[in-house]
């Protein structure tokens, strides 16, 4: 695969929501996103695609683990992931990237094939931000280190702007996710609105589910538009991009809604023509979005 900065797309999963982004990304930052994003990219197919048992996963995550610290030394890694690694190589070397931070991600798909194997639930809302935390956050962090900003104040609004994301995500996913075996949804909140498994299996109304997804829905978008000042924090191009991002989830957020929040019986997304509304909202106020909290 060529490694030049030209081949640089937004992620095909997690950021299909953002497809505009990218036009703000800023050049000089683009190869090593892109280094960044087909690590992430890669290592979530080696968790989630084929017909591999769990432990062969956890297997090649290891060596992919052991293929990352090669990759941080200098070393020559295995021949297994070139596409990956020949490009990430350098941008550790050249932009001196956080490799705790991408263990995180590698942490987070572990943990996604220990629990679809073992049919494991979150049992509360508590350890899913615990699982954002590894899954989302290092990744807009990151993003950070690339553009030189470290205070704690951007690393938490980054942290609650990638932590949305993730979780508007499991929203809008959630027949999908639930099709897969994986279930984010935690019992405490599926006990509390009297919500059985059930009843997110069925292509059928549901007013507590509804419920329960619009409950979480409402903290996905508070915890979005906490974050949201950072992006008017950011300068220049990469200030715009993350704008957009902002926007994209926020849009989503209303999509679902619109659905009743019956998202395990229809997916939303974004298309073309929800470009312009994105765009007239990221040139206007920090908490552009706001009024659809209410």
């Amino acid at each position: 695969m060529n490694s030049s900065a030209s081949t640089y797309r937004p992620p095909s999963d997690h950021y299909e929501n953002f497809p505009v982004a990218s036009w703000f990304c800023p050049p000089a930052f683009r190869a090593p996103i892109a280094a960044i994003y087909w690590f992430a990219r890669t290592a979530d197919d080696i968790a989630d695609e084929g017909n591999d048992s769990a432990d062969a996963r956890l297997n090649a995550l290891a060596q992919y683990r052991d293929d990352l610290q090669r990759a941080s030394r200098g070393q020559r890694p295995s021949p297994r992931w070139p596409e990956v690694f020949d490009r990430l190589g350098p941008m550790i070397a050249q932009f001196a990237l956080p490799i705790p931070l991408l263990e995180n991600l590698l942490d987070a798909f572990e943990q996604d094939v220990r629990h679809t194997a073992s049919a494991i639930r979150y049992r509360s809302d508590a350890e899913l931000l615990a699982y954002c935390r590894l899954s989302a956050n290092p990744v807009g962090r990151l993003l950070l280190h690339l553009y030189g900003i470290g205070d704690a104040d951007a690393l938490q609004r980054s942290d609650q702007i990638c932590t949305a994301l993730q979780l508007i995500n499991f929203w809008q996913d959630l027949g999908r996710d639930i099709a897969r075996g994986r279930w984010y949804p935690s019992i405490a909140q599926m006990a509390r609105h009297g919500v059985s498994e059930a009843d997110l299996q069925r292509d059928q109304p549901h007013a507590a589910a509804s419920r329960m997804v619009a409950s979480y829905v409402a903290d996905a978008r508070a915890m979005m538009l906490q974050g949201a000042p950072l992006a008017h924090q950011i300068a220049g191009r990469a200030g715009w991009e993350l704008r957009l991002v902002v926007q994209g989830g926020l849009r989503i957020l209303d999509k679902i809604a619109a659905l009743d929040h019956a998202t395990w019986r229809r997916r939303p997304r974004l298309g073309k023509s929800d470009l312009p509304l994105l765009l007239w909202r990221a040139f206007g106020p920090a908490r552009s979005g706001a009024a659809e909290a209410a």
